[in-house]
């Protein structure tokens, strides 16, 4: 049984099916990066990519240990850069899907009383299971200082 939960999701446009980088499918795993697929993306675009600024960054993550607060789940570390979200969080009252798509909600809702954007997050995201001690401090090590720049800056 897991013990917590690490979520990363991007902001929309920032990630395409098919990026340089590799990208996931769903129910196929990870792909190869692929630049004609990348570009009929793009072009699927209804909105252009959006990156988030210092206000947005700070406004993600208190929203995030708002919400947390409210549900009565644990947040273990969160970490908002310009173009993804990482979260570590336990919600032992839900599967490991909802808490994401609550905070990306959340979350959302605050942005466009900022901006009236429609697309601030690529759907879905990517979610693992953390089962042990050892795994949560790694992970809440990365998400907290991994990621190789002051945070705001």
């Amino acid at each position: 049984m897991a013990i917590a939960y690490f979520y990363t999701w991007t902001t929309y446009g920032t990630w395409l099916p098919g990026d340089e980088r590799g990208w996931f499918e769903i129910g196929a795993g990870l792909q190869a990066p692929d630049l004609a697929r990348m570009f009929e993306a793009a072009l699927r675009m209804k909105e252009g990519a959006i990156t988030l600024d210092l206000v947005e960054r700070h406004l993600v993550e208190t929203t995030i240990a708002d919400h947390c607060a409210i549900r009565h789940w644990t947040l273990h570390a969160a970490n908002c850069r310009t173009n993804h979200v990482h979260v570590v969080l336990t919600a032992a009252d839900r599967t490991i899907d909802i808490p994401r798509e609550q905070l990306k909600a959340w979350c959302t809702r605050k942005l466009r009383k900022r901006c009236p954007r429609k697309n601030w997050w690529t759907r879905r995201g990517w979610d693992v299971y953390i089962d042990n001690e050892i795994q949560l401090q790694q992970v809440i090590s990365y998400v907290l200082e991994g990621q190789r720049s002051e945070r705001y800056r």
